[in-house]
């Protein structure tokens, strides 16, 4: 027995109004979730952000100056190798 409000499958009833409310919240809910998941990315950045201005050193400046201490080890390296082995 089939009333207007269900969807019937050979004996596997659905109720439409259900099924429809529940894809509405589940709809709500995952935009919800995704609102709360952009406002934590958010505060974290502003986070980072906020720390990142607290250095002494900016963090372009010490990632230079590292590349190029392992620039120089490398090529020291290098050298020694080759003064070694000849």
């Amino acid at each position: 027995m089939a009333t207007t409000h269900s969807i019937s499958f050979r004996g596997f009833q659905v109720n439409r109004g259900m099924l429809t409310a529940g894809a509405a919240l589940t709809g709500l809910g995952a935009l919800v979730g995704l609102t709360g998941s952009v406002l934590v990315c958010v505060a974290l950045a502003n986070a980072g952000r906020g720390w990142i201005r607290t250095f002494e050193t900016p963090p372009t400046e010490l990632a230079q100056r590292t590349l190029h201490q392992a620039r120089a080890a490398s090529a020291a390296g290098l050298e020694a190798w080759r003064t070694s082995v000849n």
